[in-house]
C-alpha cells in the first residue's frame, strides 16, 4: 500500500498489516545483573505517551546485514550507558503478530558494565533505570499511576506476579 523509510503498510486479501522496510529487524536486549535489570523509559510517538521498556533498537537500518550481537551492544550503551562482555542470542520472538509481520531478536547482555549515563542519541530522551527484580511489579505499578505504558515484552520479568 506504502513504504516509507522504516515500516511498510502492506496487504494481501483483506488482511492489512504493517511490516518493517529494507529487511530492517529489532533486537530487544535483557540486562540483568546481581539481582538488578536495566530498563528504558522513553516518549513514544504513536503511544502520544512515555513508554517502560527493555532497551531496544534497529538492526540493518543504517548498516545492511549488521550483525544483531552488535548491534544489541551498541544500542544497550546507547541506551543505557552499561557495556555487555558479551551478547546471547535467546532467540526470535513476534510482539504483535494480528497486526504487524515485525519479529525481534531477544538477547541476554551478560558482564555489564557501566561506561556513562546513557539516555540515547540526540533527540531521543531516555532515562534509565536500575531496578531490583523483586521491586518490578511495584515499580511498574507506580510507572502506570504516573500514565507511563508499559511494553508487552515487560511481562518476561512480571511472570512469577502475574501468575
Amino acid at each position: 500500500m506504502w513504504v516509507g523509510r522504516y515500516i511498510a503498510a502492506k496487504r494481501r486479501g483483506k488482511w492489512e498489516y504493517v511490516s518493517r522496510a529494507r529487511n530492517i529487524g529489532a533486537a530487544v536486549i535483557v540486562a540483568v545483573q546481581d539481582g538488578f535489570v536495566l530498563l528504558v523509559e522513553q516518549y513514544r510517538m504513536p503511544l502520544q505517551a512515555r513508554c517502560l521498556e527493555l532497551p531496544a533498537g534497529l538492526v540493518g537500518d543504517e548498516t545492511e546485514g549488521e550483525d544483531v550481537a552488535v548491534s544489541a551492544a551498541r544500542e544497550l550503551e546507547e541506551e543505557t550507558g552499561w557495556r555487555a562482555g558479551e551478547i546471547e542470542i535467546v532467540g526470535n520472538f513476534a510482539s504483535s503478530p494480528g497486526m504487524v509481520s515485525e519479529t525481534f531478536t531477544l538477547v541476554r547482555a551478560h558482564g555489564l558494565t557501566r561506561i556513562g549515563d546513557g539516555g540515547g542519541v540526540q533527540g531521543e530522551d531516555i532515562t534509565v533505570h536500575r531496578i531490583a527484580i523483586a521491586d518490578v511489579p511495584a515499580f511498574i505499578k507506580a510507572k502506570r499511576g504516573e500514565g507511563v505504558v508499559i511494553d508487552v515484552k515487560l511481562l518476561l520479568l512480571m511472570g512469577a506476579a502475574i501468575l
